[in-house]
């Protein structure tokens, strides 16, 4: 067995948590564990897109091999082919739907009004000051998120991978987490690992701009930002090289279980590693500290060696596996139509506030007894059973969106 079913499970069970956390109900009513940590430590939602990452690295292990049998022309071929469309599916989506709300003087009014325009990468709204004189706000398209720090990391991760093989990622991922540490002490000794003092905020507008980055938190700071992909770098080379492992232990003969025994080890050691160096590079998500790295590999690790074990070492297949599988084979496809859809239907006014897509939550599961979170859960799980239904018919049909 050169294949483990338990990887295209733990690629497609990310793939359907990514979604979860990301369709609640309502922002305003959302279980602890599905909100991320505020600012230092972590929650069951912080687990999701590093675990993505490391998925990514897993799938690399089964690539990487073939590329070099064709060659350099055909390594950057694909790779570049491939950033470029996870990177630019991305910018679409933060782009989507294309118009927005602005503040314009319209001739006869005397006060600002709400008019619909449709987005160019940047533009203007107008709003009033305290005393009263009408200022400009540049607004513009965000440029980082999700598929694009997915887009960077596998970029980067392969070109690393490819030309310096197993061991020489290994002291590449090592120097990516440590120099990433360096620099937030060097570019701000006195208060590295604040929202306000992390050195990275500075580069970032410099490089993206005020107008493009994120602004959730309260101030301009983006946690896809450019800076703080290192160690998210490191990640996947980290997937890589446990999926090269597992490869290469499916292949031996009675491997199984000391290909196991390796990654409960690794596992365990990158976990104690991770909340040791936490005590001084606090575990952060918004900023991917590099002990955030290194706990979150761990935990991935032995998630997935449990799963290789009961999955692969038991031969458990079906029911809950089967329901992972299917988001998997189109995990981008799918995150990407997780994405699309709520924006576009939003267009499309029912009543006030409620449009196509929310129209399920707002006029039934709001009603749920019990907390007001019970009714946003069991709408994000709806999601979850739709998104499926997609994925399911498009497995069945055997349409696989790949790039």
């Amino acid at each position: 067995m050169t294949r483990s079913y338990a990887l295209d499970v733990f690629r497609g069970a990310t793939v359907c948590l990514m979604i979860l956390v990301n369709n609640p109900g309502s922002w305003s009513h959302i279980y602890g564990p599905l909100e991320h940590a505020p600012w230092h430590g972590l929650t069951p939602t912080d687990l999701v897109f590093p675990f993505f990452l490391f998925a990514v690295g897993n799938a690399m292990s089964f690539v990487i091999p073939r590329l070099q049998q064709e060659g350099d022309a055909a390594f950057w071929r694909k790779v570049i082919k491939r950033t470029l469309i996870i990177f630019g599916v991305g910018l679409f989506l933060n782009w989507w739907p294309f118009v927005t709300e602005v503040n314009r003087i319209v001739e006869g009014a005397s006060e600002l009004q709400k008019v619909t325009i449709f987005k160019s990468f940047t533009w203007i709204d107008l709003a009033k000051n305290e005393a009263g004189e009408i200022i400009e706000n540049i607004k513009g398209v965000r440029i980082m998120g999700v598929l694009q720090r997915i887009a960077l990391c596998y970029l980067l991760a392969s070109i690393i991978v490819y030309y310096g093989g197993p061991r020489k990622a290994f002291l590449g991922a090592a120097v990516l987490l440590l120099g990433y540490w360096a620099l937030c002490l060097i570019g701000n000794p006195a208060d590295p690992y604040s929202l306000k003092g992390w050195f990275g905020t500075m580069w970032d507008l410099n490089m993206l701009g005020v107008s493009h980055v994120y602004k959730g938190e309260g101030i301009p700071f983006d946690p896809e930002g450019l800076m703080s992909t290192p160690a998210a770098i490191a990640q996947v080379i980290f997937g890589f090289l446990v999926g090269d492992y597992i490869r290469k232990g499916l292949a031996e003969n009675n491997g199984m279980y000391r290909m196991l025994s390796g990654l409960f080890t690794v596992g365990v050691g990158m976990l104690v590693a991770g909340y040791c160096w936490d005590l001084v590079f606090p575990i952060n998500k918004k900023i991917w500290t590099s002990s955030y790295a290194i706990y979150t590999t761990g935990l991935a690790i032995l998630t997935l060696a449990t799963m290789i074990f009961v999955i692969d070492g038991k031969n458990v297949r079906g029911g809950l596996l089967s329901f992972f599988d299917v988001f998997g084979k189109n995990a981008l496809f799918v995150f990407a139509l997780s994405a699309f859809l709520p924006k576009g239907l939003a267009l499309i006014k029912l009543e006030k506030g409620v449009n196509p897509w929310n129209w399920l939550y707002k006029k039934v599961l709001i009603h749920t007894p019990g907390a007001p979170e019970n009714g946003s859960l069991l709408y994000a799980l709806c999601v979850i059973t739709f998104m499926w239904g997609i994925c399911w018919w498009m497995d069945k049909k055997r349409i696989y969106i790949k790039v």
